[in-house]
């Protein structure tokens, strides 16, 4: 049995995709007798206790604070150092300070570790201005220190080479996965004149722009009805985007888990995802096992998970409007686009999923890798 540390700026019950990729895949290890610790904040934790037992998993949440979009928590410096060195330190990564912290850990115990990358997030807020320089001279320094760097797709790991000249010896593709609680039957498409049934499901945040699935539903000709599944800091501007439209056939249904988000992907007949910038999301690879038809943006993340089995569209409003007008007139395309996500999603499963990412620890960690060196320099 290994001791493994999933280290992640953000736990459920705070949502989003990440925070459930790395429950899932604690959960996972878990199961194959590992000793697994989370190390998390206490950020949307929505008072959890700090230290929790949920299976087989154990979860040490840290008092934090976030200051532009970036959880400060001090005292995981602490949990870092008393961990066991012979633990496998495993960093979920999408934010800044939260890297910088396990590769000064891992220097300083002389340790290895694996550096997940889920995303190379864009620059907002009044300090946007500072990422650019961050993500060159911080960031791609604690990359090059991971002894892996796990990438969810093929374009991701080009990107990480590349961008942040990371050794290709080190990068390893390992995609998300989905549970089999979502595996669901290609369903028949209603009949009668009842509205298609659209559904969201992610974070209100800018980088989802839900306001670009509202502006497209403004637009839309044939009778639909969205409803929207999540929370986050843009909620009550959608809300009011919502009314300013005269959207009434548009819910805000707020956080599920569990039961109830299964549930809504059994209701729905189509899913619609209207990002800027995905890595792989997991909402996409739960409605594809619901055998949901997709239609979502052709962005990046997006077209490499989605091309071929769904509908993909221009980012704005018009050619969304488009692609759910093709969807909600036509039951055929609809069934078609429904077995091609059910098909689709049978590839990624988490037991896959958790046994691909053993053996990436069992090649990084080994004594004998020797992954090439790389000069330093931002």
């Amino acid at each position: 049995m290994s001791t493994i540390l999933q280290i992640t700026p953000y736990y459920p019950p705070h949502l989003g995709g990440l925070e459930r990729v790395v429950e899932s895949l604690a959960a996972g290890l878990g199961r194959r007798h590992h000793d697994v610790r989370v190390l998390t904040t206490t950020i949307g934790a929505d008072g959890a206790p700090p230290l929790a037992r949920d299976g087989e998993v154990t979860v040490r949440r840290h008092r934090s604070v976030e200051f532009a979009h970036t959880p400060l928590a001090p005292g995981l410096l602490g949990s870092l150092l008393r961990a066991p060195r012979t633990a496998v330190l495993h960093l979920h990564c999408a934010h800044a300070v939260l890297p910088e912290l396990v590769a000064l850990t891992a220097r300083l115990r002389r340790q290895r570790f694996i550096l997940h990358f889920h995303l190379d997030v864009d620059a907002s807020g009044p300090l946007g201005m500072l990422l650019p320089p961050y993500k060159k001279h911080v960031f791609g320094r604690v990359l090059r220190a991971a002894a892996a760097v796990v990438v969810l797709t093929d374009a991701q790991a080009a990107f990480v080479r590349d961008t942040y000249r990371v050794p290709a010896d080190r990068v390893f593709v390992v995609p998300n996965g989905v549970d089999r609680r979502y595996f669901m039957p290609v369903r028949e498409p209603a009949g009668g004149d009842r509205p298609t049934r659209l559904l969201y499901v992610g974070r209100l945040s800018p980088q989802k722009n839900v306001g670009r699935l509202l502006e497209a539903m403004s637009l839309v000709t044939r009778p639909v009805a969205l409803t929207v599944v999540g929370d986050g800091e843009q909620r009550a501007h959608l809300e009011r985007q919502t009314a300013g439209l005269g959207l009434d056939n548009v819910t805000f249904a707020g956080q599920r888990l569990g039961p109830d988000l299964i549930a809504a992907y059994a209701d729905a007949d189509a899913f619609v995802l209207p990002s800027d910038k995905e890595g792989m999301p997991l909402v996409v690879l739960e409605a594809m096992a619901a055998a949901l038809p997709i239609v979502a943006t052709d962005v990046p993340g997006n077209a490499e998970l989605i091309g071929g089995t769904g509908l993909l569209a221009a980012p704005e409003p018009r050619a969304l409007a488009a692609a759910v007008d093709r969807i909600a007139e036509d039951p055929a395309l609809r069934l078609r686009l429904a077995r091609n996500s059910a098909e689709r999603a049978a590839a990624f499963t988490w037991d896959a999923v958790v046994a691909r990412v053993e053996e990436v620890y069992a090649t990084a960690l080994a004594p004998s890798f020797t992954p090439a060196l790389t000069e330093s320099r931002a």
